[in-house]
């Protein structure tokens, strides 16, 4: 009798199902004798498209785009779910935790906006940066922690909601003379296979006519925790599956990304908490920054300690800005 296949949970979305596919291709690959198969779950984040997500409603629940699949973990109609790690709560359900984190993509933020000419709407020149906006120009995000990076830099600037996926959103800017830019994670955009090209051109499926990018500097945006990584959950003692996914971990990731979380857990704060934070490994050390828009200040810390103590700096950063 064939074993039973080895099921990975999974949102439905465009991105949800490229990190999954790339998932379960690297389990195939690893272990060719057994067989991995995706089951798609709806979450409650995918059933509220048109709730705010710049806002924070008491009313809803912790893990928007994780319970449903943890559900499914923990009653064992699944062995293992793959998340967008910055949309994983720092505080997991008992009996689950983060097994693995394959490889990092860029972690940057990328600025997306029409092409000057390109339609009778206004538009900018190929590379624009945030200063080459005009005064009061309007950038459409529902992240808090984007919203008030922009606002640091500049002021001036009208923050509207949009919410969508990435070629959507793309599409909105496009169609939209009363929106000037959007911005978007660079690793969605590349597991999405769109390519910012050397002349600030994007090519890839579904993309609008006239639209130009320009990756933002860690120096203008720092990332959200998480950003860019895949996180793997699965249940406590489950020896099998935590050998399968052990193989798909990637240390120095999982040092980063574990002292991010520690940092967001130390600072009270989901997903869409207003901080950013961004640890890199270097030989034997992480070195984490961060910066906090609480009570409409900004705060700024870093620091380096031994990998080791990965967990223990993201607690020390998280108590400098609170």
């Amino acid at each position: 009798m064939p074993e039973k296949p080895i099921i990975i949970c999974t949102r439905g979305s465009a991105l949800a199902l490229a990190q999954s596919n790339m998932i379960a291709a690297l389990c195939r690959t690893a272990f060719p004798a057994l067989s991995f198969e995706l089951q798609i779950i709806k979450t409650t984040g995918d059933k509220l498209q048109k709730a705010s997500m710049a806002k924070t409603d008491p009313s809803l629940p912790k893990g928007l785009f994780t319970k449903e699949l943890e559900v499914a973990l923990l009653n064992g109609t699944a062995d293992l779910a793959v998340h967008s790690l910055k949309d994983l709560p720092t505080e997991l359900p008992d009996g689950l935790y983060l097994a693995a984190t394959p490889k990092r993509e860029d972690v940057r933020d990328v600025l997306i906006y029409r092409a000057a000419g390109a339609s009778a709407k206004r538009g900018f020149q190929a590379h624009a940066a945030l200063k080459d906006f005009p005064q009061g120009a309007t950038i459409a995000t529902s992240s808090t922690r984007r919203k008030q990076s922009l606002l640091a830099l500049r002021p001036d600037l009208n923050i509207v909601e949009i919410r969508g996926n990435v070629a959507t959103r793309m599409q909105k800017v496009a169609d939209n003379g009363q929106v000037d830019a959007t911005i978007l994670a660079l690793a969605g955009m590349t597991r999405l296979n769109f390519k910012i090209n050397a002349d600030g051109t994007i090519s890839g499926d579904a993309v609008p006519a006239g639209m130009f990018a320009t990756v933002l500097g860690l120096d203008v945006m720092l990332p959200c925790v998480g950003q860019g990584a895949i996180g793997i959950e699965i249940r406590s003692g489950d020896e099998r599956i935590g050998k399968i996914v052990g193989q798909l971990n990637h240390a120095p990731t999982f040092q980063a990304v574990t002292a991010e979380r520690a940092f967001l857990r130390g600072m009270g704060g989901g997903c869409q908490s207003p901080v950013g934070a961004h640890a890199e490994i270097a030989g034997e050390h992480v070195t984490l920054k961060a910066i906090s828009f609480r009570d409409e200040t900004v705060k700024r810390a870093e620091g380096k300690q031994p990998v080791a103590e990965a967990a223990a700096l993201g607690e020390q950063i998280a108590a400098k800005l609170r």
